[in-house]
């Protein structure tokens, strides 16, 4: 009986084809195939057979031509989406021109921007852009005063600021915004009492949970810049980055769960000589604090006042937060965050994710990476509701939480929808109330993204979203309103322009690949590092672009697709993402050889030949005294150093033993050529 309905379906996506023929070199006729298949016999088809039928229909097109799209706005979408007020608003009849008005009016649409916002000043500013702006460091706001957490509680006090889940439990915890901003304000006191001064810096070592959020804006609200670190870093990872921001004092949990394992902050910021602990959690209620001058999170905040807190007022360009971002050497560029650059990560929101105040956004991320910060920003200045979730994301109980949550904007890594698939983990959860999905962190795959598509019926769109820390957001994205396509970009931001180079210095062709520039300046693009030369390493050596146009560097690889499409292939540099995390070469060789076993290594990331995230791979050069090299041996070895090292989220895909690495004249290794190689032997 099984087969007799395969069959059955088989025949009758035939037939559906047939009736369409000829496809090949007919877009249209591709496009009007597959959304019949979908309404027909796709509509309760197991999703094997959704694939099968994408290819079939789409086998012909090519990369010069615009992608097939998976997603297209109903008139309705259409009708609610921001951006279609934003255009009626500004007057342009559709998202090209909306686009193009944005870049054009740099001024004209930031101030816009600001008055959707409702970014509230102390000081207004005299103007959005001067007109003798240098692009690469514009006194954006001139004049104005304002603290930008403000911007996080202009929605109603008895909305649903944050909706809370954890793996042990499968009740919901809702906080209210009003309670939000009361805690809030209440952390601003707590760490003024603790004698630290605006512009004193503060860490956070934290999962990303609601203590998380409240000492991140009180922090900010009380003038102290945050310092972000990933709740996965090895002592020695957190001592390097409490150092670089000269933290005074570190937020931190003596234990928390996840998957069944109990991970210990405060012991690792211990061995990492971290300055004043605060302890977050039961644990830290009950133990003893293991240093003088450390002080327990429930304590600080039970003795601070209840009143109001008057927010620390401070100029556009004041630091709120420091992240790290791997540049091409072992320690991480520090990049500081500024009032404005949450303005840009919450327009990116608003207007390409389409964030209402009806919405409730989950993205799985950590304070210590951009998306934490972005999520805060991203969800609150827009009036929604942020869901956070306490356990594993690739579990079921997350896409159980998902569903109970009522989530309906959902981020990812592209390593997380495999995770879902792989495991069934959505296979009791509904996922049709999902609006949008959105995808960072690194490439993904054009079949696990039409299968998130299919969960939410085709209603909702993969959202795309390349950039980073210094960008504060995105570069290359996509919007609600266009129609999109499994692992491809449809536009550049708003009020942000590109270009892809190719090996020449000219435009790449349509189909073709090359380096992304960025056409400053845009809120939220950083203006200074605080370890590095900030114009070396973004404006230095740069070519010019269009009219001679200054161009600032990014450094991903990009493909130019048909129709003003795009997509990701990773870093042109040395610099790798791998889980979705920013990690250099060197970072890695650094670590791998010190071990006893190796010689030299090369790290470098390839892409599987059926597209998706990049891949770690090792070539190594063993201790000639060691005796014969076992690959297999060698890389449990030195994935433990990684993990204990750096970051356990960094995985070794493959070990190649080789006699030499290749270099060039002045002696540096070519990875370049190492990845190409591994790459043609990988799709043999």
């Amino acid at each position: 009986m099984v087969e007799a309905g395969v069959d059955a379906l088989a025949a009758s996506i035939e037939a559906l084809i047939a009736r369409h023929e000829p496809l090949a070199g007919q877009p249209a006729a591709q496009d009007a195939c597959w959304r019949s298949l979908v309404a027909g016999p796709l509509a309760s088809a197991p999703f094997d057979e959704h694939w099968r039928a994408w290819q079939r229909v789409f086998a012909t097109r090519r990369d010069a031509e615009v992608p097939p799209a998976a997603y297209k706005a109903t008139a309705a979408r259409l009708a609610r989406a921001h951006v279609t007020a934003l255009a009626a608003r500004v007057g342009v009849q559709d998202y090209t021109a909306l686009h193009a008005w944005s870049v054009r009016e740099r001024g004209a649409f930031w101030a816009e921007v600001i008055a959707d916002l409702k970014v509230p000043f102390a000081t207004p500013p005299k103007t959005i852009l001067p007109d003798d702006a240098d692009a690469r460091s514009p006194d954006w706001l001139r004049g104005a005063q304002f603290n930008i957490a403000r911007a996080c509680f202009t929605a109603p006090d008895d909305a649903v600021a944050i909706v809370l889940g954890r793996e042990d439990d499968a009740s919901l915890t809702q906080i209210r915004y009003r309670e939000l901003r009361a805690q809030v304000e209440r952390a601003a006191h707590a760490f003024r009492g603790l004698g630290l001064k605006p512009g004193d810096a503060v860490a956070l070592y934290l999962p990303m949970n609601l203590e998380c959020v409240v000492a991140y804006l009180g922090l900010v609200l009380a003038g102290l810049p945050v310092v972000s670190i990933a709740d996965s870093f090895a002592p020695a990872e957190v001592a390097m980055r409490l150092k670089l921001a000269n933290a005074r004092a570190i937020v931190t949990t003596a234990a928390f769960e996840r998957a069944g394992k109990t991970h210990d902050l405060y012991e690792k910021a211990r061995q990492a000589e971290a300055p004043q602990a605060i302890i977050v959690g039961a644990a830290a209620s009950a133990a003893s604090l293991a240093r003088s001058g450390d002080v327990r999170w429930d304590e600080i905040m039970a003795a601070a006042p209840e009143s109001a807190f008057t927010p620390h007022v401070a100029s556009p360009q004041d630091v709120t937060n420091i992240l790290f971002s791997s540049g091409t050497t072992g320690e991480p560029k520090a990049i500081p965050w500024t009032h404005l650059t949450p303005i840009k990560a919450a327009m990116d929101g608003r207007y390409h994710l389409d964030i209402h105040d009806d919405d409730v956004v989950c993205w799985p991320t950590s304070i210590g990476w951009m998306m934490g910060p972005w999520l805060v920003y991203a969800s609150l200045v827009n009036g929604a509701t942020m869901a956070l979730y306490e356990g594993a994301p690739n579990s079921a109980g997350f896409a159980r939480f998902v569903e109970q949550a009522g989530v309906t904007t959902l981020g990812l890594v592209p390593s997380l929808a495999r995770a879902w698939r792989r495991a069934g983990a959505c296979e009791d959860a509904d996922w049709s109330g999902i609006r949008t999905f959105s995808s960072t962190g690194e490439a993904s795959n054009a079949e696990d993204y039409l299968w998130l598509m299919h969960l939410a019926r085709y209603q909702a769109p993969v959202i795309e979203y390349c950039g980073g820390t210094e960008i504060g957001g995105g570069h290359l994205t996509g919007s609600v309103v266009q129609a999109q396509s499994p692992a491809t970009f449809s536009t550049p931001a708003l009020g942000l322009d590109v270009v892809i180079l190719d090996d020449q210095g000219g435009p790449a062709a349509a189909g073709a690949m090359g380096e992304i520039y960025l056409l400053p300046p845009s809120i939220g693009l950083s203006q200074r590092l605080l370890n590095r030369d900030h114009h070396k390493e973004y404006y230095d050596g740069t070519p010019r672009g269009p009219a001679g146009a200054l161009l600032r560097r990014h450094g991903d690889e990009v493909q130019r697709l048909g129709g003003g499409y795009y997509q990701a292939h990773g870093r042109a540099d040395d610099t790798m993402n791998l889980g979705g995390i920013k990690v250099s070469s060197l970072e890695l060789e650094r670590v791998m050889d010190a071990d006893p076993a190796t010689y030299q290594t090369a790290a470098v990331a390839t892409t599987p030949p059926a597209g998706g995230a990049e891949r770690l791979v090792v070539f190594c050069v063993p201790t000639p005294s060691k005796g014969q090299a076992d690959a297999a041996a060698l890389k449990v070895a030195l994935q433990a150093r990684i993990k204990t090292q750096l970051n356990p989220l960094f995985r070794i895909h493959d070990i190649v033993i080789v006699a030499t690495l290749p270099r060039t004249a002045s002696n540096k290794i070519m990875r370049r050529e190492l990845r190409a190689q591994y790459q043609s032997r990988d799709a043999a």
